[in-house]
């Protein structure tokens, strides 16, 4: 573990923010840490002056990659995991790779970002498929999904974390529950990866995936996709090309057979220039440890309900039970629109978002707590504002 002195001066080094700005929006968009930066500035370099002559270094980077995500999420081989655009196109490969029977069931929840509900709905005109949806609010939520399962579900899609309340879920208790009855686990995971721990096996989930551009403070156009090498083969293949085949250098070869890896699922050509970028941003998470990680934002969430909790008009909409936080803390004015209040923290460059019927902050382990405060105490002046505005 790191020192707090050793890690201040690489946040310090690592996220040269402006001075003016408080960046509370990692749940959405977060910045691109110094070594990603200066990685994709040699890697333009490079191709301004060497072109391509260097390419099977850049497959090391993109090999390094594939490493540290496996790492990240503890799975059991490189060789299950894949590179896509996005969660959503990472999504689209499961949803389209199961082999439906008409009236199979999916089970969702009613919390999930719409990327992990409308592939799911739109398999139900083209292949009769059937959506279950739970209902989160309730005290046990693990125990309305399990409530939805039964002979006819063939897999449960949940997000870890979800996108609008923060609510984190117990994979685990999922995970066990889902494989003692035989059906497939799938969850999105992009609101978790690179602020949370993860154990795909402990938790025993079949198919993970995260865009890089969120919590591992990457670009987008690049996700994780992890892919269990028992269930690689029960997921049909809707995307080919060049990249996913055995002996992919033999251009000459007329016949094909997929790759036995994760790698069946990457049809063309990687993103090297995003590849080279989330290398960098995977390694510093690595460097500094998730288990540290989340001990830090979980800090910054206590000081920001602190913050919240002294002022008297606002109400706190995320579970603050310590086994449902991560790194969303959504909440509302009792008075004030949301959507009121969030235009104006966006005047006063708080980078946040107006979700889950609020507004969400999403410190990441680096916020410095003076900007915690300090986006409270222009809240504070923000509802006072509307208030003399509308009375």
């Amino acid at each position: 573990m790191m020192t707090s002195n050793t890690l201040n001066a690489l946040c310090r080094t690592e996220f040269p923010l402006e001075q003016d700005l408080i960046h509370l929006n990692h749940a959405a968009v977060g910045p691109w840490p110094m070594r990603a930066v200066n990685a994709v500035k040699r890697f333009a370099e490079e191709n301004m002056y060497q072109g391509s002559q260097n390419y099977l270094n850049w497959l090391k980077t993109e090999n390094q990659l594939r490493l540290r995500l496996r790492q990240l999420i503890n799975a059991a081989s490189v060789n299950e995991i894949a590179l896509s655009k996005n969660t959503s196109e990472a999504l689209s490969i499961v949803a389209y790779g199961i082999r439906w029977q008409s009236g199979d069931e999916v089970v969702i929840s009613n919390q999930e970002f719409p990327s992990n509900r409308i592939v799911w709905e739109s398999l139900q005109a083209k292949f009769g498929v059937i959506v279950k949806v739970a209902d989160l609010s309730n005290d046990d939520p693990e125990a309305a999904i399990i409530d939805c399962l039964s002979s006819r579900t063939r897999i449960v899609s949940v997000s870890s974390v979800q996108y609008g309340t923060g609510l984190k879920l117990d994979l685990n208790r999922l995970g066990n529950e889902i494989k003692s009855r035989d059906i497939l686990f799938c969850v999105d995971a992009i609101q978790s990866v690179g602020a949370t721990p993860l154990d795909v096996q402990r938790d025993q989930i079949d198919f993970l995936m995260a865009d890089g551009h969120k919590w591992m403070l990457g670009p987008e156009g690049l996700a994780l996709l992890y892919v269990k090498k028992e269930v690689q083969d029960r997921l049909e293949l809707n995307q080919y090309g060049w990249h996913m085949v055995k002996d992919r250098g033999n251009f000459d070869r007329h016949d094909w057979e997929p790759v036995d890896s994760a790698v069946r699922f990457e049809c063309g050509s990687p993103n090297m220039l995003a590849t080279h970028a989330l290398n960098e941003s995977v390694g510093l998470l690595l460097e500094i440890g998730m288990d540290q990680i989340e001990t830090l934002i979980k800090g910054k969430i206590r000081k920001l309900q602190e913050h919240l909790q002294a002022l008297k008009d606002i109400e706190i909409i995320t579970n603050l039970e310590d086994n449902r936080l991560a790194g969303i803390l959504t909440f509302r004015s009792r008075q004030i629109d949301s959507r009121l209040l969030f235009e104006e923290l966006q005047s006063h460059n708080i980078l946040c978002a107006a979700r889950g019927g609020g507004i969400r902050f999403s410190p990441h382990f680096y916020t410095p707590d003076e900007k915690l405060a300090a986006a409270c105490e222009k809240l504070a002046t923000a509802c006072e504002k509307q208030k003399s505005i509308s009375g």
